[in-house]
Parts: C-alpha cells; structure tokens; sequence
C-alpha cells in the first residue's frame, strides 16, 4: 500500500493496489496545472485509489475533453487525475506521495509540447505525444 497527502496535511489518501508505471508528462496541460516542466504521474486503478482523510477539501477542475484534475482548496496540491472517457482509471501526482515509491520514470511523454527552456538529460525512452 502508498500512502499520500497534500502540502498542507488536509488530504490524505492510499493506493491499495499496484503503481502502474511512472511517466514524465511534458503536455502544456500538466505543465500548466503543476506550474513546472512536466508532471511525474502513474495510473492506478480508481477502486484502489481511497481519499481516508480530507475528501471535503477536494475540488475538481472538468476540461473540455472530459478531463479532472483534483487538487486540495487549501494548499493547491494536485493530487490526481481521472478521464471521463477512462473512468476505471486515475493518475496520481508521484511528488504527493508520502510513502518510497518502489519505482523509477519509465519514459517522458508529449515531448513535442515540452517547454522550450526545459532540457532533458537522462536516457529514458521519449515520446512525441502519448505511446
């Protein structure tokens, strides 16, 4: 089990099942929403995914394309998101997580969109948009 939370303590949740892999989102969507140059998200399945403290604190953003992003109303921290058109599915927000993460980055993706003054520097695998 991974347990999380947000900057200011006021959401907690756990992942009772299994991290999928980690990717680097360079999308100008997560880059905005994070406010840095890409996203360190993993997918989890919904069912494991269980806000335990805080779920009062929790706010969502609903884009266009059927995307939420849920964040604490305290503190700002993005904690996960989830797709309308992948509901079964969430991706949470690797940095809010409180417990090792078993882990590495797997790729970085929509490196196509990634930040002009962003560099990357390691030998993970990088693909223009989602593989």
């Amino acid at each position: 089990m991974h347990k999380g939370s947000c900057l200011c303590g006021a959401v907690k949740y756990e992942v009772r099942g299994d991290l999928g892999p980690i990717v680097l989102c360079h999308c100008s969507r997560c880059r905005k929403a994070n406010g840095s140059a890409f996203a360190s998200n993993a997918p989890v399945a919904r069912k494991d995914l269980v806000v335990v403290d805080g779920a009062e604190s929790l706010k969502s953003f609903r884009t266009a394309a059927g995307v939420h992003r849920m964040f604490c109303q305290n503190c700002g921290s993005p904690i996960f998101s989830w797709r309308e058109s992948h509901p079964e599915m969430a991706r949470i927000r690797i940095g809010t997580l409180d417990t090792p993460v078993p882990g590495k980055p797997t790729a970085h993706i929509f490196v196509g969109s990634k930040a002009e003054w962003d560099q990357i520097c390691d030998d993970l695998p990088q693909h223009e948009g989602m593989p």
